[in-house]
C-alpha cells in the first residue's frame, strides 16, 4: 500500500464561476498589481524569509487580487502558540493555492508542500526562499518517516510549520479528511497543534471560485480568482491541542476545523 495514497479530491467542476464578476477592464489592473508584487517578492531575495516581509507581501498580494482578509478579531493573534520553546504544528483545511497566501498574511511560517509546487514558475522560487519543506508522494514507504522526522526536528527547534493534512484540495471546508502522519511529528516534538479553518465567501455566502481542484491548471484558477468580485477569505484559528496520540490529535483538529465552517456565516 502506498503511504502517500490520498483522497482524490473534488473534480474541477466543483469550482463555480462567480455570479458577480470583474470584467476584462477591471481584471487588467489586478494582473498588473499582482505582477508588481511578485516582482517585489523576487527582489527582496532572502529578506523574504524574515519576520515582517512575508506578512506584508502576502497582504499586498491579496490586495492586488482584490481579495479581502477576514479574521474573527480586528487584530488577529499569531497562529503559533506562545510561551513554548517548541514550534506549533499549524493544520488547516485545503481549498486553494490562495490558502497559503492568506495564512502567511496572518503569520509568516514555514510550510510543507508537494514537490510539484517547487517547479512552479515564480511561486516555486518564493516557496524555497521561505524554507518550504517539499514532500515526494511518489517516494515510497521510506519517504514518509523521513518527512515526519524532519518535521519533528523543525518543530523541536522552535519553528512553526503549516501543514495541509488533507494532502489535496477540496471545494469546501468539511470535505476530505485529515491524514495522521504530520500529527506524529507534533507528538515526537512535544509540540502544540493549532487547527485553522480557511473559508471563502462572496456576498456573505460560501464561494468555490477560489478552489484549485482536480487537474485544473494554475492559470485557470488564477483567472477565476481575478475575475471574482467581492471575494473574502476568512482565517479562523482554534484553541491549541496537545496529546501523545496522533489519531486523537487528528480527530480533534478535524472536528475543530469542520466546526469552524459556521464562522464563515458569523
Amino acid at each position: 500500500m502506498n503511504p502517500w495514497a490520498v483522497d482524490a479530491g473534488c473534480p474541477r467542476t466543483c469550482a463555480v464561476r462567480p455570479a458577480a464578476r470583474v470584467g476584462p477592464l477591471g481584471a487588467l489592473p489586478r494582473y498588473a498589481a499582482l505582477a508588481r508584487e511578485l516582482t517585489r517578492c523576487l527582489v527582496l531575495g532572502e529578506r523574504l524569509a524574515g519576520d515582517a516581509a512575508p506578512r506584508t507581501q502576502a497582504r499586498r498580494v491579496l490586495d492586488a487580487l482584490g481579495v479581502r482578509l477576514e479574521t474573527p478579531s480586528a487584530r488577529p493573534g499569531p497562529l503559533s502558540v506562545p510561551g513554548s520553546d517548541r514550534g506549533t504544528l499549524i493544520v488547516a483545511n485545503h481549498i486553494s493555492w490562495l490558502d497559503v497566501v492568506a495564512l502567511l498574511a496572518v503569520e509568516p511560517v514555514s510550510f510543507v508542500a508537494k514537490k510539484e509546487v517547487g517547479r512552479w514558475p515564480v511561486v516555486g522560487t518564493l516557496a524555497r526562499r521561505m524554507g518550504t519543506q517539499f514532500i515526494d508522494r511518489e517516494g515510497g514507504r521510506h519517504a514518509l518517516p523521513l518527512m515526519v522526522g524532519e518535521l519533528a526536528k523543525t518543530l523541536a527547534s522552535g519553528r512553526s510549520v503549516l501543514v495541509f493534512p488533507q494532502a489535496t484540495t477540496w471545494c469546501s471546508v468539511s470535505a476530505g479528511r485529515f491524514r495522521r502522519a504530520a500529527f506524529q511529528a507534533a507528538v515526537d516534538a512535544g509540540a502544540a497543534v493549532r487547527p485553522v479553518t480557511v473559508a471563502y465567501r462572496v456576498g456573505g455566502r460560501t464561494s468555490t471560485s477560489a478552489a484549485f481542484l482536480g487537474d485544473e491548471g494554475f492559470g485557470g484558477s488564477l483567472r477565476r480568482v481575478v475575475a471574482t468580485r467581492g471575494l473574502t477569505v476568512r482565517v479562523t484559528a482554534h484553541a491549541p491541542l496537545y496529546g501523545e496520540d496522533r489519531r486523537t490529535l487528528a480527530a480533534g483538529a478535524w472536528a475543530a476545523v469542520s466546526a469552524g465552517e459556521a464562522d464563515v456565516h458569523g
